[in-house]
């Protein structure tokens, strides 16, 4: 998704966005953690049922956002400083009406991939872990406290994670992988051009290595007679003929010994 359309959809809809979006959801899911001890049965009325919706229960098309990362408490609190503190940081990058598209069209996503599988539940683990991938993309220095002991780096941490998201969606079955899908489709559209030129200037600047390593490579001094270099022969010495055109080079043995070149390349005397 180009800047330019964003900024036009800005200008028409940013009053629209929802401010503190993250910690909107991250409340949310807090209240939801707390009830959830109390009553389990209201997971079962939060997530997101196609056919459960289609019947009438159309508050799950939102209220599935709002499902805690886990129920346990370690977990589930380790899980909701970290969507606060990513999501938290996009929203201060990109803005409130950005990160809202970010979101939502990653839900959305989700949603299409749950009508795709049929008879399907989901959950807003994938959405979390894109909000993830686009931090790390951002900002892949940052280290965080693995488990609150050990310190890492976020770029491994998301290396990692598309490795998981690879391997899930190549073994998965299909429901696996349209929420594989749907998880890093937002991604794309955000990043995806700025990866592509990312790589595009890889392979440039790899051509130009590799040209100029061919040009480093080639030899400078070269025995029109017998072919050796400096490269092949280290020790040999090298002279130019002063009686053939075009300041032929030859070694020791063929320096006196050779058919002198005439203006007329090709032709010998």
């Amino acid at each position: 998704m180009e800047l330019n359309f964003l900024d036009r959809l800005e200008k028409r809809l940013g009053t629209f966005a929802i401010p503190h979006l993250t910690f909107v959801l991250v409340m949310g899911q807090l209240c939801i953690f707390v009830f959830g001890h109390v009553d389990a049965r209201i997971l079962d009325l939060l997530n997101f049922d196609p056919v459960l919706f289609q019947s009438g229960e159309v508050w799950r098309i939102v209220t599935f956002l709002f499902i805690p990362p886990s129920m346990h408490p370690i977990s589930a609190f380790f899980g909701l400083y970290l969507f606060y503190l990513m999501g938290g940081a996009l929203e201060a990058e990109w803005g409130y009406f950005r990160y809202n598209i970010y979101i939502f069209t990653g839900s959305l996503a989700t949603v299409i991939s749950a009508f795709l599988a049929q008879d399907a539940v989901v959950t807003n683990a994938y959405i979390g872990g894109s909000v993830f991938l686009a931090f790390a993309y951002l900002y892949p220095n940052f280290e965080i406290l693995l488990f609150f002991i050990l310190p890492i780096k976020v770029r491994y941490l998301a290396m990692f994670t598309w490795i998981i998201y690879g391997f899930s969606f190549v073994t998965g079955d299909w429901m696996t992988r349209f929420l594989v899908f749907a998880s890093v489709s937002n991604f794309f559209l955000f990043f995806g051009k700025r990866i592509l030129g990312r790589m595009r200037q890889s392979q440039r600047k790899m051509s130009r290595d590799v040209k100029h390593l061919k040009n480093k490579m080639q030899p400078f001094h070269i025995c029109q007679s017998c072919k050796k270099t400096e490269r092949t022969d280290p020790e040999e010495d090298f002279r130019v003929c002063p009686e053939c055109a075009g300041g032929e080079e030859y070694c020791q043995e063929h320096i006196f010994d050779h058919e002198h070149v005439t203006e007329a390349r090709g032709h010998f005397m």
